[in-house]
């Protein structure tokens, strides 16, 4: 091959692994569009929130296809909890997070059952519990769930976010349980908790 020829292959080659290094870094560091975000940000949001108006539909209903976890102290736990929740602790005692358990956490997720919904809470909607521990399982392979409130907001401010029409025909306490045991939901014939089926449903 001629000098002047091999020059022309090496340039082509070279052009070649430039364009297309320049494509995937435009493609890797371009900044998503404002409409993309708000695609992103419903997607996530479906796939990671549960609605609580939703979930106590299926307690009325019997329909056990989910573990609810409460990450609050065990304490906390016996003294109140959502019916049917079980306790995986972050914290020791109401006053100090037990984050620093990582092994006896991801052990005890790691035991739940593989086909049913993991549904943690904690203490309120913005407390960042949930989503602490749930980053910290999602980096160890286990995914779950968060329930779109806290046990402040289930049992302080029941018509925060139960429909204004069942205020009077639902009581917090048919849905909270006291001690060690999770508690089952008494099955209720005249539910109306999340009457919506499909993908609009809650």
């Amino acid at each position: 091959m001629r000098p002047s020829t091999q020059i022309i292959v090496f340039a082509i080659i070279v052009g070649a692994i430039s364009g297309a290094l320049a494509g995937f870094l435009v493609l890797k560091y371009q900044s998503p569009s404002q409409n993309e975000l708000i695609k992103d940000f419903y997607l996530t949001e479906n796939a990671v929130h549960v609605s609580p108006h939703g979930l106590r539909g299926k307690m009325d209903k019997g329909i056990n296809d989910f573990v609810l976890v409460d990450l609050r102290s065990q304490e906390e736990y016996e003294k109140e909890h959502i019916m049917s929740a079980i306790n995986i602790p972050a914290y020791k005692d109401p006053d100090t997070s037990a984050y620093g358990d990582i092994d006896r956490i991801l052990g005890e997720f790691s035991k739940l059952p593989k086909d049913k919904e993991i549904i943690v809470y904690c203490y309120s909607m913005p407390c960042m519990t949930g989503r602490k521990i749930g980053k910290l399982l999602a980096e160890n392979g286990i995914y779950v769930k968060h329930l779109g409130i806290g046990w402040n907001e289930w049992k302080h401010f029941w018509n925060l976010w139960n429909h204004e029409h069942e205020w009077d025909t639902t009581n917090v306490e048919d849905y909270i349980a006291s001690g060690k045991e999770p508690g089952v939901p008494k099955i209720k014939d005249n539910s109306q908790g999340c009457p919506i089926e499909g993908d609009f449903g809650c």
